[in-house]
C-alpha cells in the first residue's frame, strides 16, 4: 500500500468514502467534462449530415464512388475506436483523466480543422483524401478515449447524491451536439445555393466544431483533477502499474464488470439507427419527405435532452440505479417493432410520435448507465473497465447498425431491424438483472472500506 504523500492536508472524505468536491469548482469541473462529449458528437454528426455535400470536392471518382468514399473514411473513427479503450484509457488511470481529455479534445479540434481546411481534390489530389482519412483517425482515437474519460471524471466529481445526475451530464451533451449538428447543417443547406454550399460552405460547420474544441480546451486546462483520482493515487499502487499490467487486472478481477458494462452500452444499436437511419427507413419505406422525418427526429431528440439529466436526478434522489437501464431495455423491447409497424400510417403526426417514444425509452436507458459503469470498477482501472468493454461494443454494434439496417430494407425485409434490435436489447436485459445496485440505497464496498489493489468496488 501506498503512502500518502508528505506534507498532503487530509482530504475530506463524505460518509459513503468519496472524497467531498470544493463547490466552488463543480460548475467548471462539470463544463470540462460535457464540452468534449459535444464537440466529440457534433463532429461525428455533421460529418454524416454533409457527407454527400462535400464528397465530390475531396473524393475522387475511381472503383468507388465519391459518396462512398467519404462514408468508407468516416468509418475508419469507428474501426480505431477500440484501440484508444486498449492503449489511451489506462493512461488516464496511470496519469489522471484531466491530462487526457485535455489531449482527447484537442485531437478532435484538431481533427474538424483539417477537416474544414483541407482544399479540394483539384487542387491537392491525393492530398485531400488524405489528409481526411488522418483527420478521422484523429478524431476516432481522440472520441475513443473521451468518453470512458469524461464519464469517470464527472461522476468522481459528483457527491454522493449528485453523482447520478452529474454521469447522465455526458449523454445529454451528446443529444445536445446531435440537434445542434442538425441545425447548423440546416442552416447552411437552407441558406446557400448548392454552388456555394459544396464550394465553401460546408467547411463552416467543421470549422466551428474545431473552435468549440479550441475553447473547450482551455476549459479543461483551468478544471481540476479528480478527486477520487488524487486519492487513490495516494492509498494503491494499481495506479503506478503499466498498461498491460492493467488490463490484466481487469480480466483476472472484474470479467463480471466488463461484461456488465457492454451489456449496458450495447444498446447503442438502437441509438445510432434511431439517431441516423430513422428518417431514410422512413423515407424508403413509406415516402415521407426527408424533410420532415429530420424535423421529427429533431423533436424526439429535445426530448431526450430533458429525460436524460431528469433521470438522472430522480436516481440519486430515489437512491437507485439499476431500475433505469432495466425499465429503458423492457421499453425497447415492447415497443420498438409496434412503433416500425405505426410508420406504415400515413401524416407527420405519426412518425412524431414514433421516433419521440423510441427517445423517450431511449433516454431512461441512457441516463443512469454512466454512473453505474463508473461505479462498477474501482478509481484505479475505472477508465480502463468502461474503455475496454465499450469501445468494442461500439465498434461492433453502434458503427455497424447503420448498414445492417440498409442490408434489411435492400432484401427486402424492413421489420427485420426492429427484430435486430430487439434481440440486442433482449440478451442485455439478462444481463441487467445481475447488476448490483451503486445508488445510495444498496450496499457499497466504499461505504464501509477502501479500496485495495484487486478489490472489485461493487
Amino acid at each position: 500500500m501506498a503512502t500518502a504523500r508528505k506534507n498532503s492536508p487530509p482530504r475530506a472524505v463524505e460518509p459513503t468514502g468519496h472524497p467531498a468536491v470544493a463547490p466552488r469548482r463543480t460548475a467548471t469541473n462539470m463544463l470540462a467534462g460535457t464540452i468534449g462529449h459535444f464537440v466529440e458528437w457534433y463532429d461525428w454528426y455533421v460529418y454524416g449530415v454533409l457527407a454527400a455535400v462535400f464528397a465530390d470536392q475531396i473524393f475522387p471518382s475511381t472503383a468507388f464512388t465519391p459518396l462512398v468514399s467519404a462514408l468508407v473514411t468516416y468509418a475508419i473513427g469507428f474501426v480505431v475506436r477500440p484501440l484508444s479503450g486498449f492503449v489511451i484509457s489506462p493512461l488516464a488511470d496511470r496519469y489522471g483523466r484531466r491530462v487526457i481529455l485535455a489531449a482527447t479534445i484537442g485531437g478532435m479540434a484538431g481533427g474538424s480543422l483539417i477537416i474544414a481546411l483541407t482544399p479540394p481534390f483539384s487542387v491537392i489530389g491525393y492530398g485531400a483524401p488524405l489528409l481526411f482519412v488522418l483527420a478521422r483517425v484523429l478524431q476516432g482515437i481522440s472520441s475513443g478515449s473521451e468518453m470512458q474519460s469524461a464519464i469517470a471524471y464527472m461522476v468522481e466529481n459528483g457527491s454522493t447524491n449528485r453523482r447520478g445526475l452529474f454521469g447522465s451530464l455526458s449523454n445529454m451533451a451528446s443529444g445536445l451536439a446531435t440537434l445542434a449538428a442538425t441545425g447548423i447543417a440546416a442552416i447552411m443547406t437552407s441558406t446557400l445555393d448548392s454552388h456555394d454550399l459544396a464550394a465553401w460552405g460546408w467547411r463552416i460547420p467543421f470549422a466551428i466544431g474545431g473552435v468549440l474544441g479550441v475553447v473547450g480546451l482551455l476549459v479543461r486546462s483551468r478544471a481540476d483533477e479528480s478527486p477520487e483520482f488524487e486519492a487513490e493515487v495516494e492509498n494503491t499502487s494499481v495506479v503506478r502499474q503499466p498498461a498491460r499490467s492493467r488490463l490484466r487486472e481487469l480480466l483476472r478481477n472484474h470479467p463480471k464488470a466488463l461484461l456488465q458494462t457492454a451489456a449496458l452500452s450495447a444498446p447503442t444499436v438502437a441509438y445510432y439507427t434511431w439517431a441516423t437511419f430513422l428518417p431514410t427507413y422512413a423515407h424508403v419505406t413509406t415516402g415521407r419527405a426527408l424533410a420532415s422525418t429530420l424535423t421529427g427526429n429533431a423533436i424526439g431528440l429535445g426530448l431526450l435532452v430533458v429525460i436524460v439529466p431528469l433521470c438522472g436526478a430522480l436516481s440519486d434522489r430515489l437512491g437507485r440505479r439499476k431500475p433505469f437501464p432495466i425499465i429503458g431495455a423492457i421499453g425497447m423491447v415492447v415497443a420498438f417493432y409496434p412503433l416500425l409497424l405505426l410508420l406504415r400510417q400515413p401524416g407527420f403526426g405519426v412518425y412524431v410520435i414514433v421516433t419521440a417514444s423510441g427517445w423517450v425509452v431511449l433516454a431512461i436507458w441512457q441516463a443512469v448507465y454512466p454512473t453505474i459503469q463508473a461505479d462498477l470498477f474501482p478509481a484505479a482501472v475505472r477508465v480502463s473497465g468502461i474503455g475496454v468493454a465499450h469501445q468494442l461494443v461500439i465498434a461492433a454494434l453502434g458503427g455497424t447498425a447503420p448498414l445492417i439496417a440498409s442490408a434489411f430494407l435492400d432484401a427486402g425485409h424492413p421489420m427485420g431491424v426492429a427484430v435486430y434490435m430487439t434481440i440486442i436489447v433482449a440478451l442485455c436485459l439478462v444481463v441487467y438483472l445481475t447488476l448490483p445496485e451503486t445508488g445510495a440505497s444498496g450496499k457499497r464496498a466504499t461505504a464501509t472500506a477502501a479500496p485495495t489493489a484487486t478489490e472489485d468496488v461493487r
